[in-house]
């Protein structure tokens, strides 16, 4: 459901990283170093970055200032065997978020993904609301006042990753590798099947609505104080 950006130069780390990451219900994207991981955000929307200091090219610190010099404020989270005070200083000066040290323990990095996805509001409770709307993304549940509807996953995450950035335009083929799977043989008119089916489900609600952006995609416009 959340993409996160897996940024390493060795090969069995970076697919190590990216199994767990799959493993525990998030969407894993790989870069082996900065020049190719701008290449990724430039393609697909992500919601936090987890990258290696030493790498060819362009490494971790290079990767964050670039990053932070051009407004990205994802969460970002080093991962490296460089454990000197100085290090860790200038992976904070140059606008990391968090630190973790190799060899890490696997659950501890889960917890500090968890911990800054809910510090960037991303995840939140795993709960949107707007007005007597919520959503439930825990139970798939979509509820109004006491109507409850229980989505299909896809429609469901579909309408969460919309509504979890209202006004944000997404593209089909963004929706396509972050909801279906990057590696999905299914069309991108799938995108717009499940729209039309998430549009007629919800037509009666005053509260959000999703908009198509011609030539680019969709949006989510909440209309809710």
């Amino acid at each position: 459901m959340f993409p996160i950006l897996v940024v390493e130069d060795d090969k069995n780390t970076r697919k190590f990283l990216g199994a767990v990451l799959k493993a525990n219900g998030y969407l894993p994207l790989l870069a082996e170093d900065g020049r190719e991981a701008l290449k990724v955000l430039d393609q697909h929307h992500v919601d936090l970055i987890i990258v290696d200091i030493m790498m060819p090219n362009m490494d971790g610190y290079e990767l964050t200032k670039e990053l932070r010099d051009s407004n990205y404020n994802l969460p970002i989270l080093m991962v490296t065997a460089k454990q000197l005070p100085e290090d860790k200083r200038q992976g904070f000066l140059v606008g990391t978020d968090d630190y973790i040290t190799k060899p890490f323990d696997e659950e501890e990095m889960l917890l500090r993904i968890k911990a800054l996805l809910r510090r960037a509001q991303i995840v939140s409770a795993h709960k949107i609301t707007m007005g007597d709307v919520t959503l439930d993304f825990d139970g798939l549940t979509v509820s109004r006042g006491k109507e409850v509807q229980t989505l299909p996953p896809k429609e469901f995450y579909l309408l969460y990753k919309l509504l979890s950035y209202p006004g944000k335009i997404f593209t089909r083929i963004q929706l396509m590798d972050e909801i279906w799977g990057i590696e999905t043989e299914s069309s991108d008119n799938t995108v717009n099947v499940h729209i039309n089916r998430l549009r007629n489900r919800f037509e009666a609600f005053s509260e959000f609505e999703i908009v198509t952006v011609r030539g680019l995609g969709y949006k989510a416009v909440i209309k809710a104080d």
